[in-house]
């Protein structure tokens, strides 16, 4: 994977010039998302439907109050050729990551654990993008990607407020469907380790679980998973125990972690029993370590987005295309590409190969030289800079602009659900006033004036 003083030269090429003609976002979305700035949340039937899951009439409010960031009131329009393409970029990467040359280069790179693969593949895995000038351009892929449970909900609790009959129609959701759907994934996973037996008992791990922003999503998957019939917990990785061939919380034996750490490869001292159950096959684990090397390690982007290399291990033509125009050039940060890297830093954005939710990345117009001479002693990519869409949204009758990306939740590379976030500043931050998970409409087009 080693990248020669040329590589800046090389990741400058156009993604025109990859796909041969520029692709540009429709003018009717465009002014959707521009003008219609009505609000579509329906909070009251969000509310009555969260409290009847978790069986908590105050469990709403509270979410209000301690998330008053978290969900957006208006939605996102995506056209339906756009939400197909990222399907389709999506495919690619999925295909690619199969390929015998492809999984060499990246195991032979991780840790001991990642390169153990019990055959799960990944619940909820997440693949993010921006919708630039030349269509959508995926930005990082996730592979414990949250909010997918939230976000059916929100898109569930939504009242059209547009006069066109198709996008009004774009906006229904069956939310049971959705949720058998997320619940169908966990027994695949069951099933690709070999697990012929009823699943019956769930953990959902992570780190000081209540101290996590997205704990109300945990308290509502352990109630999806109660009503589907198996009984769940909520517990830091810490409080369990590998003895007797089984991985246990107590008294209780678990089948299956739904794994939501930032540990990836299960280092920290308080992953010690989940790690030696992971390894031993005596609990099945989703997303694991396997998962993150092969799908989340930003350095996995250098190689997908580099066509001549693709072309060494035989990926075809129209393969190749569709990933150039879909993935920004991305390129490893190394000594012998430094000077022009930093020379150019203004066209580039900077991340850790294992990071996550925005930490430590950095643009390079806003990077001091301090930073950048730490950064080059870790493990960091440089990745092409795609502006963002917006999304005008009003605010105590006041418009503001916001940034948007678009999350595809996928299992098995088949998207399951598309939500937006929107955000000011850098990174995605659920701090943004009128900010957060936003549903997205897809839809062909629309007339002009539309909003009431």
């Amino acid at each position: 994977m080693a990248v020669t003083p040329s590589c800046v030269a090389q990741a400058g090429r156009s993604i025109i010039q990859a796909l041969g003609a520029p692709q540009t976002v429709s003018n009717d979305i465009e002014r959707l998302n521009s003008d219609c700035t009505c609000v579509t949340l329906d909070r009251d039937a969000l509310c009555r439907a969260i409290e009847k899951a978790v069986a908590d009439p105050e469990f709403c409010q509270a979410l209000a109050l301690t998330h008053p960031y978290l969900l957006s009131a208006q939605p996102v329009f995506l056209t339906k050729a756009h939400a197909e393409r990222m399907q389709q970029i999506i495919g690619a990467i999925e295909a690619i990551a199969r390929l015998p040359q492809y999984q060499s280069a990246v195991l032979g790179q991780a840790t001991e654990i990642a390169r153990y693969r019990p055959g799960p593949i990944g619940v909820f895995m997440g693949y993010d993008f921006h919708l630039g000038e030349d269509g959508p351009m995926l930005i990082e892929i996730n592979t414990n990607a949250g909010g997918a449970l939230i976000n059916a909900y929100l898109l569930q609790a939504q009242r059209a407020c547009c006069n066109d009959m198709n996008l009004a129609a774009s906006m229904r959701t069956d939310l049971d469907a959705l949720c058998s759907n997320f619940v169908a994934s966990f027994g695949g996973e069951w099933k690709r380790q070999g697990r012929t037996g009823p699943l019956e008992t769930i953990a959902i791990v992570d780190h000081a679980p209540r101290e996590q922003y997205l704990y109300p999503e945990f308290v509502l998957f352990q109630r999806l998973f109660e009503k589907r019939g198996m009984s769940a917990i909520i517990t830091s990785p810490n409080e369990l125990a590998h003895r007797d061939g089984r991985l246990w919380h107590g008294e209780r034996q678990i089948d299956l972690v739904y794994n939501r750490l930032t540990d990836f490869h299960l280092e920290q001292p308080e992953s010690v029993a989940l790690s030696r159950a992971y390894l031993a096959g005596d609990v099945v684990v989703t997303p694991n370590p396997w998962a993150h090397a092969v799908y989340a390690n930003k350095s996995n982007l250098v190689l997908l987005s580099d066509g001549d290399l693709l072309r060494t291990w035989g990926v075809s033509d129209d393969l190749v295309r569709v990933l150039q125009s879909g993935i920004p050039r991305t390129i490893a940060v190394t000594p012998e590409c430094a000077a022009e890297l930093w020379s150019g830093r203004d066209r580039w954005f900077f991340k850790p190969n294992a990071g996550y939710g925005g930490k430590a990345a950095y643009r390079g117009d806003k990077i001091t030289r301090r930073v950048w001479a730490e950064l080059l002693n870790t493990s960091y990519v440089a990745q092409r800079i795609v502006t963002p869409s917006t999304r005008k949204i009003s605010i105590d009758g006041t418009q503001h602009s916001l940034k948007a990306d678009l999350r595809n939740y996928t299992y098995d590379g088949k998207v399951q659900l598309i939500a937006a976030r929107l955000y000011q500043g850098q990174t995605t931050n659920f701090r943004t006033q009128g900010g957060g998970f936003a549903p997205v409409f897809v839809a062909d087009g629309a007339p002009a004036k539309i909003c009431r």
